[in-house]
């Protein structure tokens, strides 16, 4: 009998996982938050009069702070689902990708839509809409990508059979989700619906990007790693539900809070300003389940640093929508819109709860990647705490100078008061920056070393 007849045997099945375009993820999101952290250190800069690269137009700051926002979303947040998807979907499927090739593809293609966003955007084709700002030519490229994304994961999820866990219902709807949310926000506004109406969608765009893109990708990816590292499952699968359905009925109606006090219909106003609200009902049900579940191993979240990032992360998640749910209010509205309170809001949200997550994911999966132990406990514990104080300092600086500067517009006071008032500030915002930043460089030399001696060493469950 020929060769070809026979059955292939177990050990030359293609691997489940692609642990090589794992780690490419993760890298090219690492070098894409150096590029936004970088940006955002320009702009700190610059509110102090210091901006170093001062009178070069394509280094312009009104230019990096777009290059920052985005390399945050699109380069290191989409990157790094990227490759925890590529762990987590064959895992819980017990099935690959729908195709590897088209992972590779995917990965490439991903690179050339972020850096020809930057490109585009030192240039000076952004879109003006907040959080678009992708070139017109970018697009229907990003769109694309955004399609075959769905495609390579949602085969072998829709081939599971008999119950789904929570996970794979969180990374089914953002997949379906993040297409339609981006084509909303991208080709609407640009070129069908204007004026007060182009701004409403804008804002439902700005907002569902978080809700509807990042959050529902962060929390399934809760869902898979703190049980496994736990080794105990969720405490209750029926709030794991609640957080979902809720998740998907009332966050898609919070994004016109962005805009109150505008010519949007009061009625859509009041309805943003309470599915906000609600939002925050939700979320409390996920992180009683999540510190449900720890409950009696609280250590573990000190002693297991993965779990750290990740219950760290949940805290911020949990005090952003309750600062979101007060600062929603037309009340608060008064006093904080315009102000720096929003810049300190979008940081933890963006910062503290979603990057925190990828780091505690590839703090956990790069010695399962590299098939060696880190090179450094001390490095990472230096990456932990220079991140978390770094951004807590700026949080907590940039939320009480919201207050001041809005009560300095509020008394009519001469502009150059609330300048006077913002500098310190700005100043504590700085070296917050810088406190990050040299937590990142850790963490960069520590995953150098680790990668030199890649495979001399076990790497505990």
């Amino acid at each position: 009998m020929s060769s070809g007849n026979r059955p292939t045997p177990p050990s030359a099945a293609p691997p489940l996982v692609n642990e090589t375009l794992v780690g490419l993820y993760f890298v090219a999101a690492f070098v894409y938050m150096m590029v936004s952290l970088t940006g955002g250190l320009i702009m700190a800069l610059q509110l102090v009069n210091a901006n170093p690269l001062s009178g070069i137009e394509l280094l312009s700051p009104g230019r990096w702070r777009m290059i920052h926002t985005n390399g945050i979303a699109y380069g290191f947040i989409a990157n790094a689902f990227l490759g925890a998807l590529h762990w987590v979907v064959p895992r819980l499927t017990y099935r690959p990708v729908l195709s590897n090739a088209l992972s590779w593809f995917i990965f490439a293609a991903w690179q050339v839509v972020v850096l020809a966003t930057a490109v585009g955007i030192l240039l000076g084709e952004a879109q003006g809409i907040e959080w678009g700002e992708t070139p017109t030519w970018i697009d229907p490229l990003a769109l694309a990508g955004l399609i075959l994304v769905a495609i390579n994961f949602l085969a072998p999820i829709l081939k599971v059979q008999g119950p789904m866990y929570v996970t794979l219902w969180y990374f089914i709807a953002a997949f379906i989700w993040t297409v339609l949310t981006y084509a909303m926000g991208n080709f609407l506004p640009e070129y069908v619906v204007g004026g007060v109406g182009g701004g409403a969608i804008g804002g439902m765009f700005i907002h569902d990007l978080v809700g509807l893109f990042v959050t529902p990708l962060g929390w399934g990816l809760m869902y898979y790693f703190v049980p496994i590292i736990l080794r105990k499952p969720m405490w209750s699968h029926a709030l794991s539900l609640v957080g979902f359905w809720g998740l998907a009925f009332f966050y898609p109606l919070t994004g016109i809070h962005h805009f109150l006090y505008t010519p949007i219909p009061m009625f859509l106003q009041y309805g943003a300003v309470i599915s906000t609200i609600a939002v925050e009902f939700v979320v409390t049900t996920v992180i009683i389940n999540f510190f449900g579940t720890i409950w009696g191993q609280g250590r573990e979240a000190f002693r297991n640093l993965p779990l750290r990032w990740f219950y760290t992360g949940m805290i911020f998640y949990f005090l952003t929508c309750l600062q979101c749910a007060f600062q929603t209010t037309l009340t608060f509205q008064q006093i904080i819109h315009f102000t720096d309170w929003v810049v300190g809001h979008a940081h933890m949200v963006m910062f503290g709860v979603f990057v925190f997550w990828h780091l505690g994911t590839m703090v956990y999966l790069f010695p399962r990647l590299l098939k060696t132990a880190w090179y450094s406990q001390t490095l990472l514990e230096w990456h932990y705490w220079l991140s978390v104080v770094g951004l807590t300092v700026m949080l907590s600086g940039l939320i009480l100078l919201g207050v001041f500067q809005g009560f300095s517009w509020a008394s009519k006071e001469i502009w150059e008061e609330s300048l006077r008032v913002s500098m310190p500030m700005w100043w504590v915002r700085v070296f917050a920056g810088l406190t990050i930043l040299a937590g990142q460089f850790c963490f960069l030399w520590n995953l150098f070393m680790t990668w030199r001696r890649r495979g001399q060493g076990a790497v505990s469950a």
